[in-house]
């Protein structure tokens, strides 16, 4: 994840040429049509919706960088391109890809006394980080494992594009792909490299998209929650106490967040995260039972 200081962004900061290269910046992603914005505005929040449009929006104008000159770290630090070349001159680059392509499924067992005893053995699995459009041979790989895991419910916490602004049409694409290998029900969060534009697409695929939004899961007539958030590194528009206003106290939580952060400001039984900017999975198996069973 990018750090916060690079990407924090004031409307009251932008001079004239920032405000000309996002009106030519909007070109690049798909537009908020109004039926998408009507949408998202019912859903989110009119505050919302507009806002994390807005940040995107500015971001990408930053990023474009228009007035700055070549040598601007925000221009050449980032830069793929330059990054793939040093890569290449030291002899790296087909060493990074490759170790970039081992994806394994690690599996664990997460004891949680709280857990009602119907979901003892609920098993998850997460798929994080996975910049899709960034390296084809990483999803392959993932796509070939995806068969052999056995999962009552699969969580996807951010990070679907490569880049935190631009195009999404592969991103859209590549998740398309992966996702036609995932077994339902699939719920997911949004991270600093996803913009909310993609969220129709997402749903579309059967992804349930939680936007400081709570599902309900019952089995053997007992029930738990599945909460999720709006990215809370950059975007910094989460709110947990919006996703749980209407869930009971005394029932048990599991918390979906791109960024462990969010654990600071609530306490929950479980939160699931990302741990690192590279794709992961992990399979864990909820259990009721005490350490001492």
């Amino acid at each position: 994840m990018s750090q916060r200081g690079e990407m924090d962004l004031q409307l009251a900061e932008l001079g004239a040429p920032a405000r000309e290269t996002r009106r030519e910046a909007a070109c690049l992603l798909p537009d908020a049509d109004e039926d998408i914005l009507e949408k998202l505005e019912r859903r989110l929040g009119r505050l919302h919706a507009r806002q994390r449009i807005g940040i995107e929006d500015d971001h990408e104008a930053r990023m474009l960088g228009r007035g700055l000159g070549f040598f601007h770290p925000r221009k050449w630090r980032r830069s793929p391109t330059i990054i793939r070349g040093a890569l290449k001159l030291t002899g790296l680059y087909r060493r990074a890809r490759k170790n970039a392509e081992r994806i394994q499924i690690r599996h664990q067992d997460i004891l949680l006394p709280q857990l009602p005893p119907a979901f003892d053995g609920f098993t998850l699995l997460q798929i994080s980080d996975l910049h899709v459009d960034l390296n084809e041979g990483a999803m392959q790989r993932l796509i070939e494992l995806l068969p052999g895991s056995a999962y009552d419910l699969c969580v996807l916490t951010g990070d679907y594009r490569g880049k935190t602004f631009g195009l999404i049409d592969a991103t859209i694409a590549g998740m398309a792909r992966v996702c036609s290998h995932l077994v339902a029900p699939i719920y997911g969060v949004l991270g600093n490299h996803d913009s909310i534009r993609m969220v129709p697409a997402l749903e579309q695929m059967g992804i349930r998209v939680l936007l400081n939004e709570a599902e309900t899961l019952e089995r053997g007539g007992r029930r738990i929650h599945l909460v999720g958030i709006d990215d809370a590194h950059y975007y910094r528009l989460d709110s947990i106490e919006k996703a749980v206003s209407r869930l009971p106290d005394d029932e048990f939580s599991i918390l979906l967040s791109h960024t462990p952060r969010s654990i600071a400001k609530r306490r929950m039984p479980i939160l699931i995260c990302c741990l690192a900017d590279i794709p992961t999975a992990a399979r864990s198996a909820c259990q009721a039972r005490s350490q001492s069973r």
